[in-house]
């Protein structure tokens, strides 16, 4: 596979966006189902507290086995001369991560009680046992999940990204039916269940872009193969890495269920609301520019070129839906999630995650980009000493903000971390690398703050003046939020206003 490049890039890019939107709205109606059918009450924090469990297992291995596989396969794949001649060091990882999940998800199952208990030490003992016999039914998609993020590392390796980006389609069509046909009559068992039949139609989903390449994984065990050892020299950190994403999201719920019932139904949703435009948006560009940059290591203009370009994305895009969550908090989670058994004080709870959550969905955006740079120089060492440092600051910060602040204070801590671990991982990159221009990025930062401020407060008036039902308020902070930001960066000639011109045009080829 030839190096991607910029154009390549942005096809690929808009490519996946494209793709990755209806996943991700299908993804998105799906909790707008769930919420409807269960509300934010007890037993919708049983299951969130079981898939937080089966994280456990599957943080430690899939996610960090995938990611270290893919500037190993990259490189490999670009120096094919069209024909797939296979992996033999993925093959040994794959095999491996397989292994290791099946004897972890029996071991899980065992101590899923004491487990739950140790992890939402609020939960009653009814709710405590719901979600150990929730976490033995969804542990059963533990292998489903990995095998289609390393399978799907492989293809993207290749440069073939769109039936990884359709994985979620077939997965939330199969949770909408599991909550709304089926939630009614058994409870929030059904989710449990459909959580386990729509990984398994997800992994059948990368099969095809595997056969296309005409390549096939097979069971290895050559631990001295030297493409696996590569992998392996990344796999320790970023199981580190892992490890500490998943940390914080059980420290949160774990500090949720001594709060009101439904806080972590409430912080879990507000996050989704937040996190949506990344998912929708930012992580789609990510997709092939991980690959591309993999394949750019030892070329320190390219590389800076697409970081660059990454960053001026990531910024153009996100700071003013930042904006648009902190302003218009209340009436999107109105829009949203506001029907069924979802009450008005399960909106406001909600809305109040949303506020102190929105900075995270920068610093999210921004950490990204760096850390996938650092991971495809072969560095995961400082990013994930950085990512315990900000694991720390969340964790003090649940244990002492939660008990003044309720919901807002785990969400500001969670906010405060991640602006932490974006700062850091590219003072780190620049100072290790050379990989980011920080003069330029601080250029940036500063140009969207000033925006950003500006377009806050023409938000703030409409909002203010329009005072009328949730989704007209939301669609009239919305326009003028962005409109005000776009019009801000042609004002101020500033070159980042051309981003979304490139993705328009690299739609219209596409």
């Amino acid at each position: 596979m030839a190096r991607l490049g910029g154009k390549s890039i942005s096809r690929a890019a808009v490519l996946v966006a494209g793709l990755t939107a209806v996943s991700t709205l299908l993804g998105f109606l799906r909790d707008v189902v769930i919420a409807a059918i269960f509300g934010a009450g007890a037993e919708l924090d049983a299951y969130l507290v079981a898939q937080g469990l089966m994280n456990i297992v599957l943080g430690l291995v899939a996610y960090a086995m995938a990611r270290s596989a893919t500037p190993v396969v990259s490189r490999e794949a670009a120096v094919e001369d069209g024909n797939c001649r296979g992996h033999t060091g993925f093959d040994v990882a794959f095999t491996l991560t397989m292994v290791v999940l099946g004897i972890g998800g029996v071991v899980m199952a065992i101590f899923a009680g004491p487990v739950a208990s140790l992890l939402a030490p609020g939960f009653d003992a009814e709710t405590t046992a719901t979600a150990a016999t929730l976490t033995r039914i969804v542990l059963v998609a533990t292998v489903l999940v990995a095998g289609t993020d390393l399978l799907a590392a492989l293809a993207q390796s290749h440069g073939r990204f769109a039936w990884a980006s359709l994985q979620g389609v077939p997965f939330n069509l199969i949770m909408i039916a599991a909550a709304g046909l089926f939630g009614p009559r058994y409870g929030i068992a059904a989710l449990a269940v459909g959580f386990v039949v729509g990984s398994g139609a997800r992994l059948l989903l990368q099969l095809p872009p595997l056969r296309s390449l005409g390549t096939r994984v097979r069971p290895r065990l050559q631990l001295k193969d030297p493409g696996f050892r590569e992998i392996a020299v990344l796999v320790p950190a970023m199981l580190v890495g892992s490890a500490v994403g998943n940390v914080n999201t059980l420290v949160d719920r774990a500090v949720g269920s001594t709060l009101e019932e439904g806080a972590i139904t409430a912080l879990s949703y507000g996050w989704r609301l937040v996190n949506l435009p990344e998912q929708l948006l930012i992580a789609s560009l990510l997709v092939p520019l991980y690959p591309a940059i993999s394949a750019s290591v030892r070329d320190l203009t390219e590389l800076r070129r697409l970081v660059n370009r990454g960053l001026s994305v990531t910024v153009t895009i996100l700071v003013p839906l930042c904006v648009v969550l902190a302003v218009a908090a209340e009436p999107l989670v109105e829009v949203a999630f506001g029907r069924g058994a979802f009450s008005p004080e399960d909106i406001e709870a909600t809305a109040t995650a949303v506020l102190w959550y929105a900075p995270a969905l920068l610093a999210l955006g921004i950490r990204q980009v760096v850390v996938s740079t650092a991971y495809a120089l072969g560095d995961a060492r400082a990013p994930v000493v950085i990512s315990v440092l900000a694991m720390v600051v969340n964790v003090v910060g649940d244990i002492l903000l939660a008990p003044v602040m309720g919901v807002a204070g785990i969400a500001l801590a969670t906010s405060a971390s991640l602006v932490l671990a974006a700062v850091a991982n590219a003072w780190l990159l620049r100072s290790r690398h050379d990989g980011v221009n920080l003069r330029e990025a601080f250029v940036l930062l500063l140009r969207a703050a000033l925006l950003a401020a500006v377009a806050g407060a023409v938000g703030v008036v409409l909002a203010s003046l329009v005072a009328g039902p949730a989704l007209m308020t939301s669609v009239v902070v919305v326009f003028g939020v962005c409109g005000t930001y776009a019009l801000g960066l042609v004002v101020l000639r500033a070159p980042e206003g051309r981003v979304p011109l490139d993705m328009l045009r690299a739609a219209r080829r596409r």
